[in-house]
């Protein structure tokens, strides 16, 4: 059905002007989600090294917190007990949060295999140095070499 009413010449600028902002907002949500997740991350990496450092070795400390976390978010992935590794990876490696958002081109990764620390060894695991030193545990599975 045709519209009855004409369109006002600046109808089509608007509407793309529009478009835009939506797309830029949705951009910054991504965004605020993705550094709030990754200092959530960071924060339960921090608590599981006091953890372990207080009640020591043999403590099951991250058998324990994953048989919890599950409990209590059943519907909620990512606490398995690999990814509470790499939690804990990443805050033994940046330990005064020297982490933020960079530009992909000044990611550097350093190694792919890093024997000290089974989390890093995980296919499409890479150790990676941002610019002021700060470490982390980056995967990703498209693609990924042995």
């Amino acid at each position: 059905m045709p519209d009855l009413v004409p369109l006002p010449p600046d109808y089509a600028a608007w509407l793309s002007e529009l478009k835009t902002r939506i797309h830029s907002a949705q951009q910054r949500a991504a965004l605020a989600v993705n550094r709030e997740l990754v200092l959530l991350y960071w924060q339960i990496g921090q608590d599981i090294l006091q953890r372990q450092s207080n009640e020591g070795w043999g403590a099951k400390v991250i058998d324990r917190l994953l048989r919890d976390l599950r409990a209590a978010f059943p519907t909620m992935k990512g606490f398995s007990a690999r990814n509470l590794k790499y939690m804990r990876y990443f805050a033994e490696h940046c330990p005064a949060q020297q982490f933020g958002q960079q530009p992909a081109a000044q990611i550097a990764v350093v190694s792919h295999r890093d024997p000290a620390h089974p989390a890093a060894n995980a296919r499409g695991a890479g150790v990676v140095c941002l610019p002021d030193g700060a470490a982390g545990v980056v995967t990703h599975h498209a693609g990924a070499a042995n």
